[in-house]
C-alpha cells in the first residue's frame, strides 16, 4: 500500500533549475532511505542522488556540485535541487525509497518506486 508520487519535472533550458519533490504514503513503520535514478533513452537506469535516514547523502560523479538531496522527514518527502542543468540531464527522474512495513508482528523492508517525471532540458 505505499505510493510514492513525484512531482516537479518540466523543461527547463540550460543553465536552468528545477526542483523536484517526492512524497511517500501509506502504511509506514519507517524510511531507511530516500534516493532518486534517472534513466535516458537507449540507456540503464542510474542512481542520481540519495539520502539516508541519518541525512548522509552521496551524488553521481556527474551531478555533484549542481544537485542537492535533501528530505522533510515529517512530510515523508524528498526533494532534488537541480541546478546548471544541461542537456545530457535529459532524462525520466524515478524516485525509491526503502521503506518498512509492519504487518502481522513481522517487520519487512522493500524497495519502493515512483512513477516518474519527464524532465528535459533543451533550448
Amino acid at each position: 500500500q505505499v505510493q510514492l508520487v513525484e512531482s516537479g519535472g518540466g523543461l527547463v533550458q540550460p543553465g536552468g533549475s528545477l526542483r523536484l519533490s517526492c512524497a511517500a504514503s501509506g502504511s509506514i513503520f519507517s524510511i531507511n532511505g530516500m534516493l532518486w535514478y534517472r534513466q535516458a533513452p537507449g540507456k540503464e537506469r542510474a542512481l542520481v542522488a540519495g539520502i539516508t535516514s541519518d541525512d548522509s547523502t552521496n551524488y553521481a560523479d556527474s551531478v555533484k556540485g549542481r544537485f542537492t538531496i535533501s528530505r522533510d522527514s515529517a512530510k515523508n518527502t524528498v526533494y532534488l535541487q537541480m541546478n546548471s542543468l544541461k542537456p545530457e540531464d535529459t532524462a525520466i527522474y524515478y524516485c525509491s525509497a526503502i521503506i518498512t512495513t509492519r504487518k502481522i508482528g513481522a517487520y519487512v523492508r522493500n524497495h519502493y518506486w515512483g512513477q516518474g517525471t519527464q524532465v528535459t532540458v533543451s533550448s
